[in-house]
């Protein structure tokens, strides 16, 4: 942003009037900030750690364009989140997935628990090459039911996401199964096969799922 747009926006939002030298102040003093942060340490373990992208409109070289803007937030110990980095790239991959996952391990992240991502192609696998055996890579069970429904017309979708429900909410991977089983020879399975075979396709790095109890489904949920 323009020195003149921070000073509209923190007039019209804030109702704050700052002069163009104490902005450019502060804009000069932000980078120093954002590098120190990119490279602090952090802790040596996490319980979970949620890896994903998502695409942002940024302004180089006066032009705005679609980025990549890969996002690592870690769960520690006392239940709290943190972002622990943010990196912005032309488009999100797994070659670049393996460099965030080698530096969050040079800044001292040294285990961790469970690995909650999306089913990019080569992301699980840059993840177990970082911190395999120690780790647990789960598919986010959100990110799957949103593939899913790709395939399933907007008036049904609340339809097929109440009866997949007890795929992901089964007591067990057998039970988990079974409901998948049931699914597929509904109505709604009939008429959506391809949220059966999705859901086939993921079924390695979702059963991990399985085998946690409730809360920490939850954790993983949210």
């Amino acid at each position: 942003m323009k020195v003149r747009e921070i000073r509209h926006r923190l007039d019209s939002t804030l109702g704050v009037e700052l002069s163009a030298g104490t902005i450019s102040k502060i804009t000069d003093a932000v980078p120093d900030a954002v590098l120190a942060w990119q490279a602090h340490p952090l802790e040596a373990f996490y319980p979970v750690i949620y890896l994903d992208a998502i695409r942002v409109k940024v302004r180089h070289n006066s032009r705005v364009t679609n980025r990549a803007a890969h996002i690592a937030v870690g769960v520690n110990m006392d239940g709290i989140k943190h972002v622990l980095g943010i990196w912005v790239q032309a488009d999100e991959g797994a070659p670049f997935w393996a460099h965030v996952c080698a530096e969050l391990a040079n800044r001292g992240v040294k285990d961790v628990l469970i690995v909650c991502c999306d089913g990019l192609a080569g992301l699980a696998e840059a993840i177990e090459a970082t911190w395999w055996p120690d780790s647990v890579v789960q598919t986010c069970v959100v990110h799957l039911i949103r593939s899913l429904m790709r395939f399933v017309a907007y008036q049904d979708r609340k339809k097929v996401a109440a009866a997949l429900k007890p795929v992901y909410a089964a007591p067990s991977e057998d039970a988990a199964r079974k409901a998948l089983a049931d699914f597929s020879d509904s109505a709604l399975g009939a008429r959506y096969p391809d949220t059966v075979t999705t859901w086939e396709r993921a079924w390695e790095r979702f059963t991990p799922f399985l085998s946690f109890p409730p809360m920490l489904r939850r954790v993983i949920l949210e």
